[in-house]
């Protein structure tokens, strides 16, 4: 079977690349940078190809069209995903590549679309805990989740045959360049600042079990034309046993600043004023990073584990280390 890979170069993006080679599939894959995709296609079990791609172009669709042809299935990963930046960037990121996607998926008549959404879509500054698909959405946080709902919805009406989305929970592991990253360069400058004691219950989701559910969701039987299904590990933590995990896995110091949530959202709120009144950059911290460490959620994996036999095979603890391993070895 032919695979088609949207956002290929990205972290979740390359690891499926790199699944559905490894699986025997013939596989394409778009991005931006050809750097990246050097090294997607250096450490791909198989050939793997690469078309350049940035969507929004006059020529995406096209382009995109053509590198569908005859895929049995498109995984659409990519996306713009900050907690600031310009409504446009993100809609054409998050919209329009959403369309394109739709667009080259008809005119080829691919029989699954695995669509790559995101579980923030369910935060709205408030504790949630076993968040299922079906939950009421509160009002968006910021363009990043307005823009990821709005291409759920294209999706969701496309009137395709069968579609997979899935909403996956703070990804981490090898070549996470996002998530890990931030939190080691904290823990390495200064203390960690904790918000309600530290003690919120998240979720996350090691990259291997991610893939996992990418590649049942392109390849196994669907019970409906559209089905939408929560990923991450099933194993909610608390933030400091997290945190604490880390530190010892990365030889890091842990260090902690208790510091109250309405302070910190006051200081959040003056700095997203002054940068919207100023350059427009993103601050150095916002209402929205902020709040995703400073309430709970989880998500219901049920759904995944009944309809796709989709197990975790990672542990977080497993996959902490697996990623602190790698990281070492990347060190110079």
């Amino acid at each position: 079977m032919k695979i088609l890979v949207t956002g290929g170069t990205g972290f979740l993006g390359r690891h499926v690349v790199w699944r559905a080679a490894a699986e025997g599939a013939e596989v394409v894959f778009t991005g931006r940078n050809a750097n990246a995709a050097e090294e997607v296609i250096r450490h791909a079990p198989a050939p793997v190809r690469w078309r350049p791609l940035e969507h929004g172009d006059e020529e995406a669709e096209r382009t995109l069209t053509e590198a569908a042809r005859s895929a049995g299935a498109l995984v659409h990963c990519a996306a713009l995903s900050s907690p600031w930046g310009a409504f446009d960037e993100f809609h054409r990121a998050n919209v329009t590549s959403t369309a394109e996607v739709i667009a080259a998926c008809r005119a080829n008549e691919v029989r699954r679309l695995v669509h790559i959404s995101t579980p923030s879509l369910y935060f709205g500054f408030s504790d949630r805990l076993g968040i299922r698909e079906d939950a009421d959405l509160p009002p968006a946080a910021n363009a990043y989740v307005r823009t990821k709902l709005a291409a759920e919805r294209l999706v969701r009406d496309a009137g395709l045959p069968e579609v997979a989305i899935l909403r996956p929970r703070a990804l981490f592991g090898p070549w996470d360049q996002t998530l890990v990253p931030r939190i080691l360069r904290v823990m390495t400058r200064g203390a960690m600042p904790i918000m309600r004691g530290g003690r919120i219950q998240l979720d996350l989701t090691y990259i291997d079990n991610a893939v996992e559910a990418v590649w049942r969701a392109a390849t196994r039987p669907l019970p409906r034309a559209v089905n939408t299904y929560n990923v991450s590990n099933g194993e909610p933590r608390e933030l400091i046993d997290v945190l604490t995990v880390m530190a010892g896995e990365f030889g890091l110091p842990l260090r902690t600043r208790k510091v109250p949530w309405p302070l910190v959202e006051l200081v959040a709120r003056s700095l997203e004023t002054f940068a919207r009144l100023g350059s427009g950059k993103e601050p150095p911290l916002t209402r929205y990073s902020a709040g995703v460490l400073a309430f709970s959620q989880t998500l219901d994996v049920s759904a995944l584990r009944d309809e796709l036999d989709w197990q975790p095979t990672v542990g977080i603890d497993e996959g902490i280390r697996r990623h602190a391993e790698w990281w070492r070895a990347r060190q110079p």
